[in-house]
């Protein structure tokens, strides 16, 4: 697909999406409009991975497929040699009755795109032993502490040197705290105006709570290290 028509294309299927929603939704109240990262941070996440010129991304969660055609808008308009974008969603089929993968696939991102349906926990280690070197991440996958650790522990295998990783609901305390330990003790580096202008979220509740935007990106740093030990930081 030329660059031109697929851009067009991808962008006529976010676009309805935000218009319309999806063909159908779990029996929940307004879970799409819950559920799936906002059309603005979408552009955020877009221009982002534009700006750095990723060829190659991992996405944990597919869901409504929101972020994944905007990842894909984001590779057809960088236009690399060999695109790739892996996406990682156990519950597609079961949960989501595959409507984000069909989403992606009638925007014709599915010729760059792989779809994994297993736990992340198993996916990336598979991907970090097969070699996978990516440019960038996009995380939005279980919010449970253990989880989201473990997804960021094997996300650094596979992101470069110098690359990124996103985190979507950067509002959720277990988010936020898993991320931390990586930003205190192995170099992470925030980019703060990443999502400047993007959705903001409250963390907690009451009066005094703050409000954040709901994602949150880190550059990894290069070199890569691995640090002694005793230097361990609380988080």
């Amino acid at each position: 697909m030329k660059t031109e028509e697929g851009m067009t294309r991808v962008r006529e299927v976010r676009s309805r999406l935000v218009r319309e929603g999806p063909s159908r939704t779990r029996h929940r109240e307004r879970d799409f409009e819950t559920v799936t990262l906002p059309e603005r941070d979408c552009d955020l996440l877009r221009d982002l991975l534009i700006a750095e010129g990723a060829a190659t991304v991992v996405e944990v969660g597919l869901a409504y497929a929101s972020s994944a055609l905007a990842i894909g808008e984001a590779l057809v308009t960088i236009d690399p040699p060999h695109p790739r974008h892996v996406v990682i969603d156990p519950f597609q089929e079961s949960v989501w009755s595959n409507v984000g993968w069909e989403l992606l696939r009638s925007a014709g991102r599915d010729s760059i795109a792989t779809l994994m349906l297993t736990p992340s926990s198993i996916a990336l280690p598979q991907l970090a032993a097969d070699g996978l070197i990516a440019d960038a991440a996009f995380v939005d996958g279980s919010h449970r502490f253990h989880e989201v650790f473990v997804d960021l522990y094997f996300l650094r295998k596979i992101v470069r040197p110098g690359g990124l990783i996103v985190m979507d609901d950067n509002w959720a305390p277990s988010v936020r705290t898993a991320a931390r330990y990586y930003e205190q003790n192995l170099g992470w580096i925030a980019i703060p105006d990443a999502f400047v202008g993007g959705t903001p979220w409250i963390i907690g509740a009451g009066p005094a709570a703050e409000a954040v935007p709901r994602c949150r990106a880190f550059r990894m740093p290069d070199p890569s290290f691995e640090p002694p030990f005793e230097e361990f930081r609380p988080f």
